[in-house]
């Protein structure tokens, strides 16, 4: 019999499965330029039932106060976490986005804005250089108009694809496949 054909059983019970995700949410996060703590922390947010508090993210985490306070501003920044008010508590509780489509807008909206328009601005300023008629003022005008291009209509098609309104990866994907 082919190992392709034997049914998997997963044994994982609710716990380890938790901690296996949040373990890699955190790994994936440092390839999407984000630190492993943040994107654990959006992770635990993201399966949790009820918003947490701090203490509840350290001790589950097992990180530090100001990790975890560095962090939640982090993500709050970002638009990804936000504060909720439990009335008649004290502690401040976190929540995030549990709709995957709205969380991947904001998150590639964010990145735009932090990384993609500064990349814009340094090359539309260095390709509209003064051309001295010299063969390397010619290059490095020619290069970084053609980068500064590739990255605005990139930066334009990410925009389009956001303002979306929902299901905007389907429709994207498909529009893209047609």
């Amino acid at each position: 019999m082919k190992v392709s054909n034997i049914l998997y059983i997963c044994t994982m019970n609710y716990e380890e499965a938790k901690i296996k995700f949040v373990s890699t949410w955190g790994s994936l996060g440092t390839l999407w330029g984000i630190n492993k703590a943040m994107a654990q922390i959006q992770a635990l947010l993201f399966v949790s039932t009820k918003p947490l508090s701090m203490e509840d993210i350290m001790e589950q985490l097992k990180i530090s106060r100001g990790n975890t306070s560095m962090n939640l501003r982090q993500l709050m920044d970002w638009g990804i976490v936000t504060k909720e008010i439990i009335p008649g508590e004290r502690k401040e509780y976190f929540t995030t986005e549990k709709n995957v489509q709205e969380l991947a807008r904001t998150i590639a909206k964010e990145r735009s804005r932090r990384e993609i328009q500064p990349v814009i601005k340094v090359l539309k300023e260095v390709s509209s250089i003064k051309d001295d008629g010299t063969e390397k003022t010619k290059e490095l005008i020619k290069q970084t108009k053609a980068l500064y291009e590739l990255t605005e209509t990139a930066d334009d098609m990410i925009n389009k694809l956001v303002n979306h309104k929902q299901n905007w990866i389907t429709k994207s994907l498909f529009k893209l496949i047609k």
